[in-house]
C-alpha cells in the first residue's frame, strides 16, 4: 500500500508564541503575524498541491481543536478559495500538554522547579511537567493519529506534534527532534521521498 503523504503546517503565530510562553494546550488565538504566517503557508500549499497534481477539493483536511490551529486552518483553506470551515478536528493533534508550565516563559518554568526542569533540559523526550505530558506520550498519539491516515492528507496542528511525528516516522531521533525549530509559515511534506520544508 502506497505512504500517504502528508501536508502539515503549523500554526501560526500567537502572542504568547512572541513572549517566550509554553501554550501547550490552552487556547491563545493568532496574532496579526500569525494570521498573515496561515496565509502565506496556504500559498504555498496550493503550489505544492498543483505541483503533485493533488485535488484540493477532494483531499482530507484535519486540525488540532485548539483554535490556533482551527484558525490557521480555515486562512489556508480561504487562501486555497474552499469553504474555510470544512475540515475534520482530531484531539490526537492537540500539542503537548506542559501541565503547570503553561503559561510560563522556560525562565519562570526554571524558577519554579529547577530540579524538575534540569532533568528535562536533560531529557527532553521523556521528562514530563508536572501534570503534563512527555514527548513519549505525544509520539504515542501521533503515531495513532498516522496510522489511522488512509490517503494524502493536508493537517494543520503544533510544533510539538510535528517532532512527534519526525520521531514516529524517522525522520528525526528523540535527541535531534527535542531542539528542532518547526517553522510557522512553512508546509512540512511527510512522504515517501522523506521529509521536506517548503517555505
Amino acid at each position: 500500500m502506497p505512504v500517504p503523504t502528508i501536508y502539515y503546517i503549523r500554526h501560526g503565530e500567537t502572542a504568547w508564541n512572541a513572549e517566550g510562553r509554553l501554550q501547550g494546550v490552552q487556547d491563545v488565538a493568532l496574532n496579526e503575524r500569525g494570521r498573515a504566517q496561515a496565509a502565506h503557508a496556504g500559498r504555498i500549499l496550493g503550489d505544492l498541491l498543483a505541483r503533485d497534481r493533488r485535488d484540493k477539493a477532494t483531499l482530507p483536511f484535519v486540525a488540532s481543536p485548539l483554535i490556533r490551529a482551527r484558525a490557521t486552518m480555515e486562512l489556508v483553506r480561504a487562501e486555497l478559495g474552499l469553504p474555510p470551515g470544512d475540515y475534520a478536528l482530531d484531539a490526537r493533534l492537540r500539542e503537548i500538554g506542559y501541565g503547570t508550565w503553561e503559561g510560563s516563559t522556560l525562565a519562570q518554568a526554571q524558577a519554579a522547579d529547577p530540579a524538575l526542569y534540569a532533568r528535562r533540559l536533560a531529557e527532553k523526550w521523556t521528562v514530563s511537567p508536572s501534570g503534563g505530558e512527555s514527548y513519549v506520550d505525544v509520539q504515542v498519539r501521533m503515531t495513532d493519529w498516522y496510522r489511522s491516515v488512509t490517503s494524502d492528507t493536508v493537517a494543520v496542528a503544533h510544533g510539538g506534534t510535528a517532532r512527534a511525528l519526525m520521531v514516529a516516522l524517522g525522520f528525526e531521533t528523540p535527541a535531534s527532534a527535542a531542539e528542532l525549530y518547526i517553522e510557522q509559515g512553512a508546509v512540512y511534506v511527510f512522504g515517501e521521498q522523506g521529509l521536506r520544508k517548503h517555505s
